[in-house]
């Protein structure tokens, strides 16, 4: 699918750092309270958030963890009210940025993404100024090495997806959001295990990264944005040549 980027694969790749420092599950938790305040605590009843639940035991979260946020969304435990924010914003090279974030302090929040914008040569835009050049899509994610294509591709388009893409070092499925669900529930069940699963943001198009410093500060900026407590994704509508990639890792 055209417009796609290497933004999947380079999380993959720096998930195992992201899990040692907690920020996989202090996001999945979050995402879990609020899936469970907005449509209950019966996954059965709340697609959002069996699909928060399956990406939780993806990367092995305790099935504590995962019951206390969902007590916490439905209200049986003291909880923080989360408010589900998206801003937009350029990075270095004119790169789109959507940073979705989920808050208990909207004017703390804004304060920190826009420092971020700002140290990385990037800004901050308005409400509406990048959303429209992507859509909404839902996003598996699979490891190659434990995944055959042939199978993932067979299982993947017969119960509905659009497309499976080869991303570097994952494959991505890819679906419309209403067929998200059926989608990653017929992978499981044939026993295809998932690194994760979201609706996600994809590029209509991409735009190159031409130079090693560009890609540099824009790899700081999506980082950065990553590692800030009040945000859950990151989209951007890049694509850096393997030889950038390895010249600045």
């Amino acid at each position: 699918m055209s417009g796609h980027s290497k933004w999947a694969n380079i999380k993959h790749k720096k998930g195992a750092a992201d899990a040692k420092r907690g920020k996989v599950f202090t996001k999945l938790i979050k995402e879990i309270t609020v899936a469970a305040r907005m449509g209950g605590g019966d996954p059965a009843a709340n697609p959002r958030l069996r699909t928060a639940i399956a990406t939780a035991k993806s990367v092995n979260m305790p099935k504590d963890n995962v019951e206390r946020g969902i007590k916490k969304g439905t209200g049986e435990l003291e909880g923080v009210n989360y408010e589900e924010i998206l801003y937009e914003g350029y990075g270095p090279g004119g790169v789109a940025v959507l940073v979705e974030c989920m808050t208990d302090n909207r004017n703390r929040t804004v304060a920190d993404i826009r420092m971020i914008f700002s140290k990385a040569n990037g800004n901050l835009g308005e409400s509406g100024c990048v959303a429209y050049m992507f859509d909404r899509k839902g996003s598996i994610l699979f490891d190659k090495d434990v995944v055959d294509e042939e199978k993932l591709m067979d299982i993947a388009l017969e119960a509905g997806a659009d497309d499976v893409v080869d991303d570097g070092s994952v494959f991505q499925v890819l679906t419309e959001p209403l067929e998200f669900d059926a989608v990653r529930e017929a992978l499981e069940a044939e026993g295809l295990a998932f690194i994760e699963a979201n609706l996600a943001m994809i590029p209509q198009n991409v735009i190159d990264i031409p130079d090693e410093k560009t890609a540099t500060q824009l790899m700081r900026l999506l980082d950065s944005l990553e590692d800030c407590d009040d945000v859950q994704n990151v989209h951007a509508n890049f694509d850096i040549s393997d030889e950038i990639m390895e010249a600045i890792s």
